[in-house]
């Protein structure tokens, strides 16, 4: 059985990885998708052509978004880094949610205390199976081995203890890792995206100060300058912003899971010292 449950989970943990891998190359594909054929759609532009390939000549844009388009190459990369950013805001939002059970967690913690103290282990497993979420998990995985210690005459008090502290810590191990999962992608995105922000700004002015140089007119060639200097500056925009926001919800989730990681500590020192009290 137990074999069983550690091939499944095996496998499903495969299968996740698979998925996370994916959605940043997803994430990208989309992105350069949205700024050549949304940004940078001929009708957002008042010249230009075809030519370029994966990357047309455009010209003259007529709306702020347009002007993106002209940033360069590194921003279809900015925007997929960004669409990153939030497909794994919205499954670390969900997936922590879901972990963080359906009360408060102290208040759980409270109630179980309150049946053991009373004897009463079905009804603290009751509640573990009202909470859900990985307090309740791995409380309820606690209490299991806690009802099979009362009747065990074969070990005496502390091997008990130890026994329902291995258990705890077995459905710790499993637990912990499904809260932690992904928070990478994201403490990542945080350090890079203001790094390639600025450097599609310095392709964009490196471009600029190019055409101003083979450029012989003072007043049109410190326009074009300027306008050429405003689109680098979207690049710079971009990344920090996608940075600022991914530290944001990097500390919220890690707030989060601090809170959730001492639920599962408090709710297994009460599974040791209710049975090391009452079954001496």
């Amino acid at each position: 059985m137990a074999e069983t449950k550690s091939a499944a989970s095996a496998q499903q943990k495969k299968s996740d990885n698979m998925i996370s891998l994916l959605a940043p190359v997803a994430c990208l594909v989309v992105g350069y998708i949205i700024w050549r054929f949304v940004l940078g759609s001929g009708s957002n532009f008042s010249g230009g052509s075809e030519n370029g390939g994966f990357w047309p000549d455009r010209e003259g844009p007529k709306t702020a978004l347009s002007k993106m388009y002209l940033g360069g190459i590194i921003v279809p990369i900015l925007i997929g880094t960004l669409l990153t950013m939030i497909t794994f805001v919205v499954e670390r939002f969900l997936t922590i949610s879901k972990a963080a059970g359906t009360a408060s967690n102290a208040e759980f913690v409270r109630k179980v205390q309150y049946h053991l103290a009373n004897k009463n282990v079905d009804a603290a497993i009751a509640e573990c199976d009202k909470q859900k979420g990985s307090v309740g998990n791995v409380m309820k995985a606690g209490l299991h081995r806690y009802k099979e210690m009362i009747g065990n005459t074969s070990l005496d008090t502390e091997q008990k203890v130890l026994a329902i502290q291995k258990e705890v810590e077995e459905a710790t191990s499993l637990e912990l890792p499904m809260l932690e999962k992904n928070l990478v992608f994201l403490s990542t995105i945080a350090s890079i995206a203001t790094l390639m922000g600025l450097l599609g700004t310095v392709l964009g002015m490196i471009r600029s100060f190019s055409a101003l140089g083979e450029d012989s007119g003072g007043g049109a060639a410190a326009s074009k300058l300027s306008v050429g200097i405003s689109e680098a500056l979207y690049n710079t925009a971009l990344g920090i912003g996608t940075s600022a926001f991914a530290i944001v919800f990097y500390n919220i989730f890690t707030t989060k899971i601090d809170a959730i990681t001492y639920g599962i500590d408090e709710s297994g020192f009460t599974l040791t010292q209710s049975f090391a009290s009452l079954y001496k």
